[in-house]
């Protein structure tokens, strides 16, 4: 039998390597669950005290580490994004994460705050899920009650999970501060809750001054049910925190889950950056799979290390481009300091050298020969460059001239005739 490659960028069936293979995907994820279950058994039974400070989700029959989450961390060969956006971007997973019905939420809005408490108190809005929502409270408030550190950490650790108006999103970071942007998992999570505003026509006419009927404090909110249904979707979903780095780590899947879950989960996100244009696989150097206290487990990795091998210099190249530039700081060095006397020190303009007195006439010479050699490799390198630029122009003029006489003999039309230019308008260029 043939030896089972180990390669991790194999072409797929469709011919493609820019893309996931299930096979290896679901391969790194069974030996990284195995590995965190092991390694969350030995740190149980090495501990003599149980941990009362460890949160249980689930049934009191779970497995030790079964919360512990696991990432999905992308490598890339350019920033992925110029600015930090402080809106996370949203994907929807197949398995979610926030499934359990005991997770405390706390949704912050706009004012007026009582809309959408009345909003979540209504009927049609299910229980199952108000009774998960905790907590409403305004922006204004919350400004106002948690000014302190320790208040925010206190706020931080009251609830599971954070939701915000999308409208407000991008203003609760200067307001939560280091205490919730540190780390990713208690960063509030944009949810719509306002429907969208309609396309206005452009108005020429100059804006009326009249107030308007309608109070400020008034927010168009949606139903009740499609609240509940919007909430549910941002539940369902992973949270995507682009920065401008190389890295991105996204939260796929829980210890808890089975390897062809987790499997699932990163299909489905690599899927969703790829469709909106978020990711491209051109610039993607690898994807590995990781606990919080585990290696990166390859998924896919890349052949090429750089987008366009163009933009990197070889050895030879770069060495020729530093000797340059020490030869270049060098003649700026010699025609700033002069040339060296007869006595070994550096004649500087304007200054007497009364120990030589004979040599001030050489050293003048020698600097003028000096001045004049720098002037005439300057006058010859511009000679260089003005002949390249000529001989560059012409190839472009016969390019030209080639593609117009082409063109004409396909469209049976005569050619036209161009003036030729003077020898000194040439020389002028």
């Amino acid at each position: 039998m043939a030896p089972e490659s180990k390669a991790l960028t194999m072409r797929v069936a469709s011919g493609s390597p820019y893309q996931l293979e299930q096979p290896q995907t679901l391969k790194a994820c069974r030996a990284l669950l195995k590995h965190m279950k092991n390694e969350a058994q030995k740190k149980e039974g090495l501990s003599a005290t149980k941990n009362l400070l460890a949160v249980d989700y689930a049934s009191p029959d779970v497995s030790p580490g079964a919360e512990e989450p696991v990432w999905l961390v992308l490598t890339t060969k350019k920033f992925v994004t110029d600015k930090h956006n402080l809106k996370p971007r949203k994907v929807q997973l197949p398995h979610p994460l926030n499934i359990s019905q005991n997770t405390s939420i706390c949704l912050i809005t706009p004012e007026p705050q009582r809309q959408f408490k009345d909003a979540i108190a209504h009927l049609s809005f299910p229980s199952d899920l108000s009774k998960r929502i905790t907590r409403v409270i305004s922006l204004k408030k919350l400004e106002a009650k948690y000014k302190s550190f320790e208040q925010k950490r206190q706020l931080r650790d009251s609830y599971d999970l954070f939701l915000a108006d999308d409208r407000i999103i991008s203003y609760l970071a200067p307001v939560l501060g280091k205490t919730f942007y540190k780390t990713t998992p208690k960063r509030p999570v944009p949810v719509t809750l306002t429907p969208p505003k309609p396309k206005e026509k452009k108005n020429l006419a100059l804006p009326s001054t009249k107030k308007s009927k309608t109070p400020d404090d008034l927010t168009m909110l949606l139903p009740p049910a499609q609240i509940a249904k919007e909430i549910n979707r941002t539940l369902s979903a992973t949270t995507v925190h682009l920065s401008s780095s190389t890295n991105t780590a996204i939260k796929v899947g829980l210890a808890s889950f089975e390897a062809e879950q987790v499997a699932e989960n990163i299909a489905a996100v690599v899927e969703g950056l790829t469709e909106r244009n978020l990711l491209s696989w051109r610039n993607v150097r690898g994807v590995h799979v990781k606990g919080p206290n585990t290696i990166a487990v390859p998924v896919w990795l890349a052949e090429e290390l750089w987008t366009d091998e163009g933009m990197v210099l070889e050895k030879q190249e770069a060495m020729e481009v530093k000797e340059k530039a020490k030869q270049k700081g060098k003649r700026k060095r010699d025609l700033i300091e002069g040339p060296v006397g007869d006595t070994g020190k550096a004649v500087v303009k304007g200054e007497k050298n009364h120990e030589d007195p004979v040599g001030k006439d050489s050293s003048d010479s020698r600097r003028k020969k000096a001045k004049r050699a720098a002037e005439e490799d300057m006058s010859a390198e511009m000679r260089e460059r003005r002949e390249r630029l000529r001989q560059q122009k012409r190839e472009a003029m016969e390019m030209i001239e080639g593609a117009d006489k082409k063109a004409t003999e396909i469209n049976g039309e005569e050619p036209l005739k161009k003036k030729k230019k003077s020898k000194k308008a040439i020389e002028a260029v």
